[in-house]
Order: C-alpha cells, then sequence, then structure tokens
C-alpha cells in the first residue's frame, strides 16, 4: 500500500510552461518525498503526529489529479462589510477588491520563480516544492492601508475524494501598508481528502499584517500548512486561529523576525471532538534586537480528541532587549482525549526576557457545581465555562462585528459538546 502514496515524474510533465530550471528543482522535491514518504514519530517534529499511520489508516491511494468542478456557489458573510477572494481547490477563482484602490493591489494566480538548493526537512514541504501547481500572489504597494478586511474563502467542492490538493501562496505587504484578512474553510466535500499548502509572507519595514482563520463547520479533510513569515524593521504581524473541525489539521508556523522593533502575536482557540486530531506548532526566531513575540495557545478535548503544541522560542546572540512569552493551555473533557505540550527555548543573547508555560486539565469541580447551585445543568455550566475559556482569545479582536461573527462560530462549536 506504501506505493500508493509515491508520485510518478510523470505527475510534473503534466505541468504546463515549465522551465529546465523549475522542472529540476521540482524533479529533486519529488525524489526526496519518494524516498521518505509521509512522515512518522520518527522524526521528532511529527513525534506526536503519526502522519504515515494516520495516512495509511484513512487512505488507499491519493490522487494528485483534480476534477475541474464548476461549482462556485458561496454563501458570502454578511455580518461586516468586506474584500474577497475565492480560492477553490487551492487555484485562485476570483477576486473583488470593491472597497479599495485597485491600482495599490497586484493580484495573480500561482507562480514559481524561487528555487532553492537547500533540503526541506519537512516532507511534505518536498511534495509541495513538487507538486504545487495552484495558489496566489497578493502584493499590497508601498504606503497603502486597507480600508476593509479581505476575506479569503477556501472553497473544497463535492467532488474530491482520496484526492491530494498542493497550493502555494504569497503574501507582500509593502513598507508602510497594512492588511487584514480572514481566511475561511468552506468544505462541501464528504469523502477524505488531503489538503498541502505551503504559504509565503513578506512584510516590509512598518508593514502591518492581521490575519484571522475560521473553520465554518465539521470537515473529512486533513489538512497541512507550512507557513514561512518574514518581518522587517518596526512591521508587526498579529494572527488568531480559530481551527476546530478538521479531522486532522497541522500548522506549521515560523516566523523570522529579522528587522529591530518587529513584533508578533500568535493566539489561537481550538474546541476538538469526536477523533479530531490537531496540531499548532510555531517556531520564533528572534534574529535582531528589540523585537517582541507573543504567544497563547488554548484548546479544549471532548471524546478521543488529540491536542498538540510544539512551541520553540529561538534568540539569536545579537537580538539583545528581546521580549518573548508563550503559553499554551488545555482543558480536557474526556478520559479518552490527549494533549501534548512541548515548550522550547533555545537563547544566545544574555539581555532578554523569555518565557514559556504550559498547563493541562480537567475542569474543577467546584466551579461547576457553583454554576449548578444557580440553576444550570451539568452540561449548561461545563458549556459556560469552556466559552469563557475560549473567548478569551477574542479579546484582542477589535472590530465588533468581526469579534461577534468568531464569537458566534465558538459557541456553535461548544454547543456541540450538548449533544453528547
Amino acid at each position: 500500500m506504501l506505493d500508493n502514496f509515491k508520485f510518478n515524474i510523470n505527475e510534473i510533465d503534466k505541468i504546463k510552461k515549465i522551465t529546465k530550471e523549475e522542472k529540476d528543482f521540482r524533479l529533486k522535491n519529488l525524489s526526496y518525498f519518494n524516498e521518505n514518504g509521509f512522515p512518522n514519530k520518527k522524526n521528532e517534529d511529527w513525534k506526536f503526529s503519526d502522519l504515515r499511520e494516520i495516512v495509511l489508516k484513512n487512505f488507499s491511494k491519493l490522487d494528485s489529479k483534480i476534477t475541474k468542478s464548476i461549482d462556485n456557489n458561496i454563501n458570502f458573510i454578511k455580518d461586516f462589510d468586506h474584500n474577497f477572494i475565492i480560492v477553490k481547490n487551492g487555484e485562485l477563482s476570483f477576486s473583488d477588491f470593491k472597497f479599495e484602490d485597485k491600482s495599490k493591489i497586484k493580484i495573480k494566480s500561482f507562480f514559481n520563480n524561487i528555487f532553492t538548493n537547500k533540503k526541506e526537512l519537512n516532507p511534505l514541504v518536498n511534495l509541495n516544492h513538487a507538486l504545487a501547481n495552484n495558489g496566489y500572489s497578493l502584493i499590497v504597494e508601498d504606503g497603502y492601508k486597507f480600508k476593509k478586511i479581505l476575506v479569503i474563502y477556501n472553497l473544497y467542492t463535492d467532488d474530491l475524494n482520496e484526492n491530494i490538493l498542493n497550493s502555494r501562496n504569497n503574501i507582500e505587504v509593502g513598507k508602510n501598508s497594512e492588511l487584514h484578512t480572514m481566511e475561511i474553510t468552506l468544505n462541501k466535500s464528504k469523502e477524505n481528502f488531503f489538503n498541502n499548502v505551503y504559504e509565503k509572507v513578506i512584510l516590509k519595514d512598518s508593514a502591518k499584517y492581521k490575519n484571522i482563520s475560521v473553520q465554518n463547520g465539521r470537515s473529512q479533510g486533513y489538512f497541512h500548512k507550512f507557513s514561512k513569515n518574514k518581518l522587517s524593521s518596526k512591521s508587526s504581524y498579529s494572527s488568531f486561529i480559530f481551527p476546530s473541525g478538521l479531522k486532522f489539521n497541522k500548522l506549521d508556523l515560523e516566523f523570522d523576525l529579522d528587522g529591530e522593533n518587529s513584533e508578533c502575536n500568535l493566539q489561537a482557540a481550538s474546541f476538538l471532538d469526536q477523533n479530531d486530531h490537531q496540531e499548532i506548532k510555531t517556531r520564533l526566531n528572534h534574529l535582531a534586537p528589540n523585537c517582541n513575540s507573543y504567544q497563547k495557545v488554548k484548546n479544549v478535548l471532548n471524546s478521543k480528541s488529540k491536542g498538540v503544541y510544539q512551541g520553540k522560542i529561538f534568540v539569536k546572540d545579537i537580538a539583545q532587549k528581546t521580549d518573548a512569552y508563550q503559553l499554551s493551555k488545555a482543558i480536557l473533557l474526556s478520559e479518552s482525549s490527549e494533549f501534548d505540550s512541548k515548550p522550547e527555548l533555545e537563547i544566545y543573547a544574555d539581555d532578554v526576557k523569555c518565557s514559556h508555560g504550559s498547563t493541562s486539565g480537567s475542569l474543577e469541580e467546584d466551579s461547576i457545581y457553583y454554576l449548578m447551585a444557580r440553576g444550570l445543568s451539568r452540561k449548561d455550566s461545563i458549556k459556560m465555562l469552556v466559552s469563557g475559556f475560549l473567548n478569551d482569545i477574542t479579546d484582542s479582536i477589535k472590530s465588533t462585528p468581526i469579534k461577534k461573527f468568531i464569537l458566534d462560530k465558538l459557541e456553535k462549536q461548544v454547543y456541540e459538546y450538548k449533544k453528547h
């Protein structure tokens, strides 16, 4: 069966308008992947998420050929004004920047113009480099601030069945520019499929980028994203992740704080249920002086779900005056649920302020009894405590309608707990 998860070089021959340099790059990465296959727990970065075993249990094959579905039906968000792009099965389908000066924005479909000899340690990055032929590139020109949020509708169509999607996205925010995005996953497929994304984000000097990621409902999808982010001087990156509902989801997020006085804020809240398996892995590289980073990850786990958080803070010797904070918290509602945490610090500078921590456990019975004594049922008491625990992450979202939209999504996820 392992042969079903190797990919033939003919898949690269199908890619149109490919140079010899690009073809060699793709062939090299395909060879790396076929030699190693999907990562298992022998790989330190995958010790808590044995993807090889997960794929073997849930797929009989993986087909890289994607049917060109005509499905473009999307229920657009009506809660707030927004620009939008539609990405269908990884491919840029449509864009509308009706609230913006379009001359300051460049968007186009996938292209690949960077070929490196570096051998990636993540086999899924190798696979993406080999086969990615979808995605988008978005550039915000210097000195332009978006007037409204940009919603990225990631649509997965109902004809997906044991397919693997490989897409690559690039976002660049120019000097003194500002961009707010919301990525929302809309999955219509009832079958298993695998989505493998490589993302690159570049923030120029004094640029600001805020991103929110949210699921629209439960899904049979298996998702992996590797995101490489570069922050220049005085730039600011904020990310709020609400990724509940996928059968498997691993976010591998790496941030290079390259410029002095840059800052990164990463927060996540998840309610995991049934057999959900989710991992958030972060690496914050402090490479310049006077940079700040803040990480807070919260998980609530029910039934046989599994949550993982691996977070590393790296501080280079020249990165004096670093201020880095990292915290993960988990509530386990079932004896069958599991949470694994691996916080790390690697510091080579001596004038820094760095801390990390991790806690996990069940809800305090005293808190449950306190609410029950005031007329709530046990399940409603648990629901209220869980909501309060997760809703803390939304406090940093300034827009009232966007915050309400996210809170409604979280409330719906927690409400499902009552049905068990």
